[in-house]
């Protein structure tokens, strides 16, 4: 194993300093505190419209997943306006209907212009020919133009449908159900809350003279308490700058992945540093002990 000597005061490469180095890593080891293994968020979820609730496809204590459809409000009056703006969007009969317009109105026009050319037809007949012919290309750029229109108007239905389902915005768990079916949702009432436990966050409050020691993103070891037990790697994603004066401790904040729900939140825990999370004692780019100390 490498050790950066150069780290340690004092060090000059001596057998001493190598004994000083796994001092600090064995303290480095033994860096271990009380935590609490919290939801990465709690959401009261609502709908984004408004309507009578039909469907809720959920229970309390049921594991969700994110995009998963929870509820749904009475939607008949929007499936129609969806189903409408697909026919016309799928309906180009006024775009054809325009454009075979605009070629007739094109050749008239040539016609028109030939006999112009020989004297047998008068200007003003010319003159309407080129107008009925601009008129013409006029309507079918109208008709493409609403046959895009349609198109983008089957978007926004879609998307008005879209908004009577309500889904899950995480992956989570069911927490509470507020709202029955035939119950009127507002915009701002709270259909269920749900907990997101995948990842955890695991809160710790440590002793503000091990401020500094603890790095962000490094590695530390979660051990939950029984019946829960085991070991569970966790990395570091946040360390406050700010102290609590009355408790001399500072609050760290870890991620702790969980993607097969079996650890749940609100449980407690020990929560152990490892050597990486402490600064100067680190293996990054670490220099090799020199073979003669080892004698």
């Amino acid at each position: 194993m490498k050790y950066r000597i150069g780290n340690a005061p004092g060090c000059r490469g001596s057998l001493a300093c190598v004994a000083l180095i796994c001092a600090m890593t064995s303290a480095a080891q033994e860096m271990s505190f009380d935590c609490v293994m919290e939801p990465r968020s709690t959401i009261e979820l609502g709908s984004a419209d408004e309507g009578i609730l039909k469907d809720l496809f959920v229970e309390r204590g049921d594991v969700v997943r994110r995009g998963q459809p929870l509820a749904t409000l009475n939607d008949t009056e929007q499936r129609l306006q969806a189903e409408r703006a697909r026919i016309r969007s799928e309906t180009d009969v006024g775009v054809r209907s325009a454009r075979a317009e605009a070629e007739y109105r094109l050749r008239e026009e040539e016609r028109i212009a030939d006999l112009y050319r020989d004297k047998l037809v008068p200007e003003r007949e010319f003159e309407e020919a080129r107008i009925e012919r601009r008129l013409a290309e006029l309507a079918l750029q109208a008709a493409e133009t609403e046959f895009e229109v349609a198109k983008v108007e089957h978007e926004q239905a879609k998307e008005k449908l879209a908004r009577r389902s309500i889904k899950s915005p995480v992956n989570g768990v069911v927490v509470n159900i507020t709202m029955g079916l035939g119950e009127y949702v507002h915009k701002q009432a709270t259909v269920m809350t749900i907990a997101e436990i995948d990842p955890l966050n695991v809160e710790v409050f440590v002793p503000v003279d091990s401020y500094g020691t603890i790095a962000t993103g490094s590695e530390a070891e979660v051990m939950p308490e029984e019946p829960i037990g085991g070991v569970y790697n966790a990395q570091v994603a946040v360390a406050d700058k700010v102290f609590d004066a009355a408790s001399r401790t500072f609050g760290v904040r870890l991620i702790l992945p969980n993607p097969g729900f079996e650890l749940p939140a609100g449980a407690r825990c020990k929560v152990r540093f490892s050597r990486a999370a402490v600064h100067g004692v680190g293996l990054e780019g670490a220099q090799t002990v020199d073979p003669g100390l080892r004698r």
